[in-house]
């Protein structure tokens, strides 16, 4: 559904520009998340750290992908999870408040955010069957069906962590 020039002005208001360079933080574990963030260029992962430093990657972006932890963003809790961009970024951000006040006064906005919802929703459910039940073969043939152009933004370490393998493990596979 298209929106009218109202519900575009208050949608514009509602988002503000940010820029981060590589290398930089959107967000930090132990800090609240304040905002999403919608990525118009650049690529981001968004990770823990384990107790012997290693590094566990749940979600990478690009261009038209969102980005925040919704737990720490909704609950108020600190953020499990680190955030930061692995190119220089261009973002739109808006807190949690300002999409809720999207939603309540605009039907488009909340029918979008539905299918995003459902869309993220199945995804996760696949990742997660994916997990538990393919080995490291099947899961990279997966990853490479399903986010080809992720292989030329993302280093192998990050997509290995990704797809909880090692990068030798990811290697191997890559040579067969």
């Amino acid at each position: 559904m298209p929106l009218n020039k109202q519900e575009e002005d208050l949608v514009r208001k509602n988002f503000s520009a940010r820029r981060l360079k590589k290398r930089q933080y959107f967000l930090q574990q132990g800090d609240v998340c304040k905002h999403f963030c919608f990525i118009v260029s650049g690529a981001m992962r968004q990770y823990s750290v384990d107790e012997k430093g290693i590094e566990h990657v749940v979600q990478l972006g690009i261009e038209n992908w969102w980005m925040g932890d919704r737990e720490s963003i909704v609950m108020m809790t600190p953020s499990k999870y680190n955030i930061d961009a692995l190119e220089n970024c261009e973002l739109l951000t808006i807190s949690h408040a300002d999409t809720i006040c999207l939603l309540d006064q605009i039907p488009s906005v909340r029918k979008m955010l539905q299918i995003m919802e459902e869309n993220n929703s199945i995804a996760n459910q696949k990742r997660l069957n994916s997990t538990i039940s393919l080995a490291a073969d099947a899961r990279y043939a997966d990853f490479v069906r399903e986010y080809p152009n992720f292989l030329q933004r993302f280093p192998l370490h990050i997509i290995a962590s990704y797809l909880g393998i090692t990068k030798e493990t990811l290697s191997r596979v890559r040579k067969n």
